[in-house]
């Protein structure tokens, strides 16, 4: 039985990441920088109002108070986007709007709550502070800084820093594409009924679900054909627009011989048993003339899933360029009595939650039974219990790794 770190470094060793690809910055967004992005304008492109009010010159009012504010002549007024240049004089005041080019020799903004006065002349009564409420420029970015460096994740404020310093577009990593298939003599669409020992097809739903919560762009093919010819067929058709293929059901028994049969010349394909629980039988290959990744995971919806954590999830963050592939992973405190099966990895499901000192602690759903797909709907994570464990007391300190958050 070949071990839970090895079947994942035979996976791990084949990722190639994608060639990156320019896209329109309003497609970046949860991809990764491919580059360094270098600022050639400064941000702001020029002195600006940081509010609506009065621009002045700040020596004009290092008198003003309460009982002797200074009143000056408002001799303009300058709104966001005017190109006009406007040039203020000693004891004078310009109207700005926030936004607002500043006025040559202005310094200082007054707010327009802190004055009074009418549309030709402003009373103030405070002095003011060179620079304030001003945004200078090239204060945010300079010409020559670095933007947004390469492995950076893209997320609204690198997507509105890219329009800032004028790109309308940048080099990402691409989703990889993952063409998801299930096979199965007892498998039914979800539009239909099923007959008498007939299951709605879960997985190719679930396991698309979890590619695209990978990052990936995700295809759900659905039920494969029984027939070879026809598998062979689709397979093969989807290696062409696969960087990931994942075929659900094809991990034992007659499913997974018609598989390897039907598929077994392009490329190797090898079935396996991991030391892990759930999703111990699987397989992995290398398909096509692209040697596309290719999993044959379990047909309980479960074991599928946890294998596609551990095995397929890894992979595609690699691919999506990220330097840390895996799950954050935290310790916990179990609140029941754990059993485990020596030598093998178990999976279990687990709601984690903060006790009263804000320490871990977790719960194991269902008593670790494999196949109750519920309870893993209800689950943030999964509770790490390592092959060479098989009691663990309640209070034991266990690997917990986190699963995608609720909202």
């Amino acid at each position: 039985m070949r071990p839970v770190a090895s079947a994942l470094d035979r996976v791990l060793s084949t990722a190639v990441v994608p060639a990156s690809v320019r896209v329109a910055i309003t497609e970046a967004q949860g991809l990764l920088c491919a580059e360094e992005v270098i600022a050639s304008t400064s941000l702001p492109a020029f002195d600006q109002a940081a509010v609506d009010g009065y621009a002045v010159r700040s020596v004009d009012l290092t008198v003003a108070s309460e009982g002797h504010p200074v009143v000056l002549p408002v001799v303009g007024d300058i709104e966001a986007g005017m190109r006009t240049p406007h040039r203020l004089q000693p004891q004078q005041a310009v109207y700005v709007a926030t936004g607002a080019p500043m006025p040559t020799v202005a310094d200082a903004v007054v707010p327009l709550s802190q004055t009074q006065g009418t549309a030709a002349r402003v009373s103030i009564s405070r002095p003011v502070v060179s620079g304030q409420f001003v945004r200078r420029a090239g204060e945010d970015v300079q010409p020559g800084d670095l933007a947004v460096r390469s492995g950076a994740f893209i997320g609204a404020a690198q997507v509105g820093l890219l329009a800032a310093v004028g790109r309308d577009k940048v080099l990402v990593h691409p989703r990889p594409r993952v063409s998801v298939v299930s096979v199965g003599d007892e498998l039914v669409d979800v539009q239909r009924n099923p007959g008498p020992g007939q299951v709605y097809d879960v997985n190719s739903f679930a396991l698309a679900a979890a590619a695209r919560d990978a990052g990936a762009e995700a295809t759900r093919v659905g039920i494969a054909p029984a027939d070879p010819r026809k598998l062979r067929e689709l397979i093969e058709a989807r290696l062409l627009v696969s960087e990931v293929l994942v075929i659900a059901g094809a991990a034992g028994g007659r499913s997974a011989e018609l598989v390897v049969e039907a598929l077994g010349d392009l490329g190797p394909l090898e079935l396996d048993r991991v030391a892990m629980q759930p999703g111990s039988a699987q397989g992995y290959g290398l398909l096509g003339r692209d040697r596309v990744p290719t999993f044959l995971l379990p047909a309980n919806p479960v074991s599928a899933l946890v294998v596609f954590e551990v095995m397929v999830r890894p992979l595609l963050r690699i691919m999506l360029g990220r330097r840390n592939p895996y799950r954050r992973t935290i310790t916990a405190r179990t609140l029941e009595p754990l059993t485990s099966p020596a030598g093998r990895r178990q999976f279990l499901r687990g709601q984690l939650m903060r006790d009263e000192d804000d320490s871990y602690v977790v719960h194991v759903l269902s008593g670790g039974s494999t196949h109750l797909l519920a309870s893993l709907a209800e689950a943030n994570c999964l509770v790490i219990v390592d092959e060479a464990t098989t009691d663990l007391p309640v209070g034991s300190d266990v690997p917990v790794s986190f699963l995608a958050q609720r909202a």
